[in-house]
């Protein structure tokens, strides 16, 4: 168990006016906040914070997920691009992620299964523009960036935030608050220094 202390709101560092978090096991805190946004927070009594970065980062990652169609949420396959950065980084939010790496699995075995975070399938595909034009696009990846237009890469970024945010939850869940200790201002002293003098 873990607790730390701070200074109050008045920035008193008086062992009476100190207040303490109890940080529970951080550990247990940091893979719970890996879990599910928000849930390490809840485990450790900050439930206001916990439920602030839930709805924050939940609803970034799946907004992102519905302006994409459920298509940018992807791990890497060796025909596509064999080292995707971004899956790493939308790993961050947890086991609302974790589904592309079973459709990974699935898709090597089977290189025409498709479904929800499913990775692009080989082969050239045709797709229809805005215009009704059909036209033979060299990759499933290609088609999705058309069909979805102009969201696509605004949808990678939305899911990819949100990855990145959660990893700084989890640092917050398993260290606590970024702690600054302020320095009492020097002319407040000497004013109350006068004040004491007969």
């Amino acid at each position: 168990m873990a607790t730390i202390s701070f200074p109050n709101a008045q920035g008193s560092t008086a062992p009476e006016d100190l207040i303490e978090i109890d940080l529970k096991e951080p550990w247990i805190a940091a893979i719970l906040a890996w879990a599910l946004p928000g849930l390490g927070h809840i485990y450790q009594g900050r439930t206001g914070k916990g439920i602030l970065f839930f709805v924050c980062i939940l609803g970034t990652f799946f907004y992102g997920l519905y302006m994409g169609n459920s298509k940018e949420v992807y791990a890497a396959v060796p025909w596509e691009q064999q080292y995707r950065w971004q899956y790493l980084c939308q790993l961050g939010v947890g086991l609302p992620s974790t589904p592309m790496l079973w459709q990974r699995s699935k898709v090597l075995k089977d290189p025409d299964f498709e479904g929800f975070m499913a990775p692009p399938r080989r082969g050239q595909f045709e797709t229809k523009d805005d215009s009704g034009n059909i036209s033979r696009q060299p990759s499933e990846r290609a088609k999705w960036t058309l069909d979805t237009h102009p969201f696509s890469e605004i949808s990678t970024v939305y899911t990819v935030v949100a990855g990145l945010l959660n990893i700084l939850v989890i640092c917050d869940a398993a260290a606590g608050p970024l702690l600054i200790s302020t320095q009492p201002d020097k002319k407040k002293k000497k004013d109350d220094s006068d004040d004491d003098s007969p």
